[in-house]
């Protein structure tokens, strides 16, 4: 073999099944080779990872960069930045920036915006009511997925009609695409919203009262049936609550395609923490009793929830650290955060090093399409690795944190593991703990490289495309055409045989 451009040698690759030593070798950004170290190519660089775990790199396929729109907030930039140094190779960007990435100016325009990029990308677009007829063109010019706002967030778009929610799906359902939704009634809290705040409530739990897990449940087995009734794939994202997961596990039992997400938060926070913290930890859903945390674990492990994202959503400090809850803005940056926090629990042993790389990588890779050139390190795949040293203590400070965002719920935080090196493509984004701000624009797109499953569409007869048009040998209209069909009725006074 010729010389590789990088060779990291002695470390200890991870994979969902196994843990294996062994060294690897990138050429052209892609693994060339795995084994013994007495077989690896000489290579123009060499990195020692004695006794450090080589893990697939991070997929996140829940961020919000802000960008195009609030780069007070947040930037393409600063965002993938703060990706990198989190072990993070990949990202999918949310729709909800301004304008929202629902028509081909919007989504040029993040294009544009990505350019900057340190990790690689997808782009979900946005389906709403007045984005069906735009979905193809979309996909075309380089969306990936698509995100539905079934529950109200930050934007304040406006959820989409059950009948287009529907229509949207049987388009996306023969092209095998999978939508993102956000799975929360968006009636039942806005009334409830509004009754609080008539009642006077601006404390922190007031946003959870605002949000109850009913709501999650109801939508998110509105949105399963929909899927189920028209064969498309779903993503439920953030999922938040126990009591619905057993919609999520009987759907699965059934068949539906539906992939499930939850976040750190979820499964290290609670009301508990919302008290001391107030708007800082407000988000959608909310944060909830501490009774939710432990069978979220238990779903992971189980298969229910298939991974971990972090609905990394910054705001500026000011913007959270309002009086009243209903005026701090919701969500926090996490992106940087989510591996070290995460590599803290299976130190712990709450999980193991396997458990977490199937959560962070493998599954997303699966379910948009990138498994097997990311998500897993074998020869062939882009060499999109994060190396991790499990001895490493530190405490999390906001303050140092990439992201514009200087404000989150994890300062102070003991961690013990954490990524020290991140590679894209074989290139450093980030190394012995330090950004690489040379590698600025190295991120590219994935829809080139995306390949999603066979489509399995269903009930396609019943598709709106499908009876938009009177069927063969069925009369043009609503009038009999049988003289009889009148008889005994007054109206059958009134017709002439002619008209018959």
């Amino acid at each position: 073999m010729s010389n590789a451009d990088l060779v990291i040698r002695g470390g200890r690759i991870v994979s969902p099944e196994q843990i294996v030593d062994a060294s690897i070798a990138i050429e052209g950004g892609r693994i060339v080779a795995i084994g013994h170290d007495d077989l690896m190519p000489s290579a123009r660089e060499e990195l020692r990872a004695d006794g450090q775990y080589l893990l697939p790199g991070a997929i996140d396929s829940h961020v919000h960069f802000r960008d195009p729109g609030y780069p007070h907030k947040e930037t393409w930039k600063t965002g993938s930045a703060a990706a990198a140094c989190g072990g993070v190779t990949t990202v999918f960007e949310m729709p909800n920036t301004n304008p929202p990435t629902g028509t081909l100016e919007a989504l040029r325009l993040k294009q544009k915006a990505a350019e900057a990029s340190y990790v690689d990308y997808g782009i979900h677009g946005l389906l709403g009511d007045d984005t069906i007829d735009r979905l193809e063109a979309l996909l075309e010019a380089g969306v990936t997925s698509f995100k539905a706002f079934v529950g109200n967030t930050f934007g304040n778009l406006p959820a989409p009609s059950d009948g287009a929610l529907l229509e949207g799906f049987e388009k996306l359902a023969p092209l095998g695409i999978r939508t993102v939704v956000h799975a929360e009634n968006s009636s039942i809290m806005a009334r409830r919203q509004h009754r609080l705040e008539a009642a006077g409530r601006i404390d922190p739990l007031a946003h959870l009262a605002s949000r109850p897990a009913v709501a999650e449940i109801e939508a998110i087995g509105r949105v399963l049936t929909l899927a189920e009734w028209t064969g498309a794939r779903v993503h439920i994202a953030h999922h938040s609550a126990a009591d619905s997961l057993f919609v999520l596990r009987a759907a699965k039992l059934r068949g539906v395609d539906v992939t499930v997400e939850t976040c750190p938060q979820y499964l290290l926070l609670n009301t508990r923490d919302m008290l001391g913290l107030g708007g800082i930890l407000r988000l959608n859903p909310p944060i909830r009793e501490e009774r939710h945390n432990q069978p979220l674990w238990d779903a992971l492990m189980d298969g229910t929830i298939d991974m971990i994202a972090t609905d990394h959503a910054p705001h500026s400090p000011e913007e959270k650290t309002r009086e009243s809850i209903w005026q701090c803005d919701c969500g926090f940056p996490g992106v940087e955060t989510q591996m070290p926090l995460m590599l803290t629990e299976v130190n712990r042993q709450r999980a193991t090093l396997m458990d977490y790389v199937k959560w962070s990588a493998a599954a997303p890779a699966k379910a948009w399409g990138l498994y097997g050139t990311k998500g897993v390190l074998a020869v062939g795949a882009h060499a999109d690795i994060a190396v991790v040293d499990m001895d490493r203590r530190a405490v999390l400070s906001q303050g140092r944190l990439q992201s514009i965002s200087k404000i989150s719920p994890w300062n102070g935080r003991s961690v013990h593991g954490a990524p020290i090196h991140t590679l894209v493509r074989g290139r450093f984004v980030m190394r012995d703990g330090r950004l690489v701000t040379e590698a600025s624009g190295w991120g590219q797109p994935v829809k080139p490289v995306q390949r999603m499953p066979t489509p399995r569409p269903r009930n396609t007869e019943h598709y709106t495309s499908a009876v938009l048009q009177t069927p063969a040998g069925v009369p043009p209209t609503a009038v009999p055409t049988d003289p009889g069909a009148f008889e005994g009725t007054g109206f059958a006074r009134g017709i002439t045989k002619e008209a018959a």
